[in-house]
């Protein structure tokens, strides 16, 4: 058994060399060689697997099937050492994922949201600069296609408002990218980095891009309730809402918009597609594709195209 664990742990290990972060993925090969162990199994079969993957109860059919889809990666790689593996076989435990619709703001929300966060109040000096730090995040989500754990990550050598470029360090997947700014991007940047500097000047400051009241790196979940605060403020949310737009959403906003000023500037948006991928950190152009999917403004301009070009082959 000590073979099956150590197997495991080799598995991680290159897949975690080659960017894969797997945490998740980490957690439950563990906890599946623990199971297999108290089993006295020495092999992987789709028993064994199917009964550890659907251990927890109370739980969606979506959890179950992503704890079997952990043991069907390994299972693939060990294989090719041991024979006797079973791989379980796709659609064992299907199940319809549910992604979240994605909200499309318009320009003038935009607008409201920001405006909310810079009037937010502050009832303490060491505040002061909180106003600022959500307007400046807020802002940099809804033009440049970040995800919320890349703009909290950034650090003040990331931004090089000379050459307006974002250094994205080790995002989603491992991977690393450079992110062009637009000039009235960079002015909004430096302006709130003017402001960082004299708001903590003497005093100590993580290197973080956006910091707390404290100096530290943004909390996640302080940004989120942050964002909903300010969200019910202008009426993106009801007061009672648990539901409703997402930051999230701004990066659908963001590609969606992108799209729909290739079309109207006559490009090539197909052609196209593989570069607001790699902008956007995608691994695959298939993951950019979906974020199109909820767009009627998009989609009458896909239409409008294709019409047009039926009417010059008439």
């Amino acid at each position: 058994m000590n073979t099956l664990r150590q197997a495991v742990q080799d598995y991680l290990s290159l897949r975690r060399s080659l960017g894969f972060k797997l945490l998740e993925a980490g957690k439950g090969l563990l906890d599946f060689v623990t199971f297999m162990e108290r089993h006295r199994a020495s092999y992987i079969t789709k028993a064994l697997a199917l009964a550890w993957a659907q251990q927890p109860v109370n739980v969606q059919p979506a959890h179950w099937a992503q704890r079997l889809t952990f043991v069907r990666g390994f299972a693939r790689h060990h294989s090719a050492t041991d024979p006797r593996t079973q791989i379980p076989p796709l659609g064992l435990l299907p199940f319809r994922p549910k992604r979240a619709r994605p909200y499309l703001y318009s320009d003038d929300e935009i607008r409201s949201l920001l405006r909310a966060a810079l009037d937010m109040p502050c009832r303490y000096e060491f505040g002061r600069l909180r106003p600022w730090t959500y307007h400046c995040l807020f802002g940099l989500l809804s033009v440049s296609g970040l995800r919320l754990g890349e703009a909290r990550s950034l650090e003040l050598q990331d931004v090089d408002l000379k050459m307006a470029l974002l250094t994205i360090r080790d995002s989603k997947f491992g991977k690393s990218r450079l992110v062009p700014l637009h000039a009235s991007t960079c002015k909004v940047l430096a302006n709130y980095i003017a402001r960082r500097k004299r708001h903590w000047e003497g005093r100590p400051v993580s290197s973080y891009l956006f910091v707390s009241s404290q100096g530290n790196r943004l909390d996640g979940g302080e940004i989120h309730r942050t964002f909903y605060a300010v969200s019910r403020q202008i009426g993106l949310r009801g007061i009672s809402d648990s539901h409703g737009p997402r930051l999230h959403d701004m990066r659908h906003r963001f590609a969606t918009n992108t799209l729909v000023t290739w079309y109207r500037s006559n490009q090539d948006p197909e052609c196209l597609l593989p570069i607001l991928s790699a902008y956007l950190g995608h691994v695959h152009v298939a993951d950019t594709q979906w974020y199109l999917s909820s767009s009627p403004e998009l989609m009458r301009e896909a239409m409008g195209r294709l019409e047009h070009r039926w009417e010059d082959q008439s």
